[in-house]
């Protein structure tokens, strides 16, 4: 492949078992594991985010994760230069790279080559429109974006509040449409992209099982010492998964059995959206996590 990058993705949805296998192949290439994960990035975010636990860190070296405090922001672009720069280093150390997770937006910013516009965020901006999502409705704010960015408009759902600012912020720093600046360039990589997978009512019970070992972990008082560290719930690290739940549980409106209910009901739908992404990034074979051929795999690789 010339100058190009063997880079082998490994995705997939929540709890279908990918950093078990990333570790464990991993130690078979002597490679090194670059994380594509939107929430493992904060520190003091570890049960809810089933970040790999201090034994999976030590057998295989990882990379991007506890990068930033919960309140501090972190952008696509930030995510995308620290990942391209990760995988360079480790290659110029004569190891594989392995790129493990399951945001969308992430694992096709790198490997799509997304040309993200590096627009920084702008506080007072985005507190001022989602003050106005909050007054006039998510759609009143989703027209707004599509008077001026109708590609952006029609490519995001107006129930998704967060892309929509993000829309509207860079087209107010720049003066130009997100969508003119959301080009690609093929990165410089040789990609396999192994998408995991399970049947679904498998990965269900795996999800639901996975919600009650992180309870049973602590999870409340990780989400409670959270939010006596001040850490709001506005913040995009408290809104996640895992975190948002338990919120009627820790101010005493619900049960933490409700509240777990509630998580794993989330945790279902979340896995239904993430197969959208995967379904179209590159060089895209599926892979049963026991697939018998995984040692012959790890030695082709």
């Amino acid at each position: 492949m010339g100058d190009q990058i063997t880079l082998t993705a490994i995705v997939g949805p929540t709890a279908v078992g990918k950093t078990a296998l990333a570790v464990a192949l991993a130690q078979q290439l002597g490679a090194e594991i670059v994380s594509a994960d939107s929430r493992q990035l904060y520190r003091l975010m570890d049960l809810g985010t089933a970040k790999p636990t201090p034994a999976e860190r030590a057998a295989a070296p990882h990379h991007l994760l506890d990068l930033c405090d919960p309140d501090e922001p972190f952008s696509l672009a930030a995510y995308q230069e620290l990942a391209t720069h990760a995988i360079a280093a480790i290659v110029a150390r004569g190891r594989p790279p392995l790129l493990v997770g399951g945001t969308g937006q992430y694992l096709a910013a790198v490997l799509e080559g997304w040309q993200v516009p590096r627009v920084a965020p702008q506080p007072e901006l985005r507190a001022s429109l989602e003050r106005a999502a909050a007054e006039h409705g998510a759609a009143a704010l989703h027209a707004r974006l599509a008077a001026v960015d109708p590609a952006a408009a029609a490519q995001i759902a107006p129930s998704n509040v967060r892309r929509v600012i993000r829309a509207l912020e860079v087209y107010s720093v720049t003066g130009v449409p997100i969508s003119a600046q959301q080009t690609r360039e093929p990165p410089p990589y040789a990609i396999r992209t192994l998408w995991l997978t399970r049947p679904r009512e498998e990965l269900y019970a795996r999800a639901d099982a996975r919600a009650d070992a992180m309870v049973a972990a602590g999870l409340a008082d990780e989400v409670a010492d959270l939010r006596r560290r001040g850490y709001g719930w506005e913040l995009p690290s408290m809104s996640s998964l895992g975190y948002i739940q338990l919120r009627p549980f820790l101010e005493g409106e619900a049960t933490l059995a409700a509240c777990v209910e509630r998580l794993k009901f989330d945790t279902h739908s979340f896995i239904r959206r993430q197969e959208a992404w995967f379904r179209r990034l590159p060089g895209l074979e599926r892979w049963a996590p026991d697939h018998p051929d995984w040692s012959a795999l790890a030695s082709a690789a």
